[in-house]
């Protein structure tokens, strides 16, 4: 079975093909952290300079993304002294699935630097790693392991917040923004932890916020995961969600607008 890095080695080029994966499927559609991941790696594509990293990406998801052959079309629309920003659209069968605009840029000089109140991290390998063949579970968690440390779904937990260890099985080597789309999009939703029965929920727009690297945690340690749901009215749910190295730094924030199919 492929690596996350190696599903992710597709060809360079404003109009590159890409393998959609069976097996990372959540419902009908892919995983939407691996949709997003892609779109990042092909805009990546598009950025000569190796000092301009992903800082900000801003996607939509409006069509299921299948499994099968599809095609990232990419454009960059600005490169400027110290920041570029990509446009990147995801197509199959003629028409446009998923979106995304990304922006990479080159370090500035030192800046304030303050984060939210950090979870209380405690050890990973204190909290015990949930079976991969989870009842019921969306089929792309099998490519994952979670910890949890807060509420399952539909468990009619009384606040709609969750956090826990995630990690990739089999993530290859590279550790870039496209990774941690994957892990920031893997939790369940909180929204999904207040309800006491299933019911289908899916991501329409998707913001990640790359805030510090990776350099100098455990690569293959896991990182921490905290959200919250912090509005919702009229079928849809805003969620703010977080990720954390062991080592106490934030690492990326992500939003999502998500929606109660049914």
């Amino acid at each position: 079975m492929p690596t996350f890095s190696e599903l992710m080695s597709f060809e360079s080029g404003p109009a590159a093909r890409f393998e959609v994966p069976d097996g990372w499927q959540q419902g009908r559609g892919a995983f939407g952290g691996l949709v997003v991941g892609a779109l990042i790696r092909a805009a990546e594509h598009q950025e000569p300079e190796k000092d301009r990293l992903v800082r900000s990406v801003t996607s939509e998801i409006p069509g299921a993304v299948l499994a099968g052959p599809a095609v990232l079309q990419a454009e960059v629309l600005r490169r400027g002294n110290g920041v570029t920003a990509v446009r990147v659209a995801l197509e199959q069968d003629g028409e446009k699935r998923a979106h995304a605009v990304v922006v990479l840029a080159k370090d500035r000089a030192a800046s304030p630097k303050f984060t939210p109140e950090p979870p209380a991290l405690g050890a990973y390998t204190d909290v015990e790693a949930l079976p991969a063949d989870m009842p019921g579970a969306p089929t792309f968690t099998q490519h994952l392991e979670y910890r949890t440390r807060g509420a399952v779904p539909y468990s009619s937990a009384p606040s709609p917040l969750t956090e826990g260890w995630i990690r990739l099985r089999s993530p290859g080597p590279e550790r870039g923004a496209a990774y941690l789309a994957a892990l920031t999009d893997a939790w369940w939703s909180p929204g999904a932890v207040v309800l006491d029965e299933f019911r289908p929920m899916a991501t329409l727009s998707f913001t990640l916020d790359v805030l510090a690297g990776l350099d100098g945690l455990d690569p293959d340690a896991p990182l921490f995961q905290r959200a919250r749901a912090t509005a919702g009215g009229g079928g849809y749910l805003v969620e703010d969600r977080e990720l954390w190295g062991h080592d106490g730094r934030l690492v990326a924030l992500n939003r999502q607008l998500v929606t109660y199919i049914r």
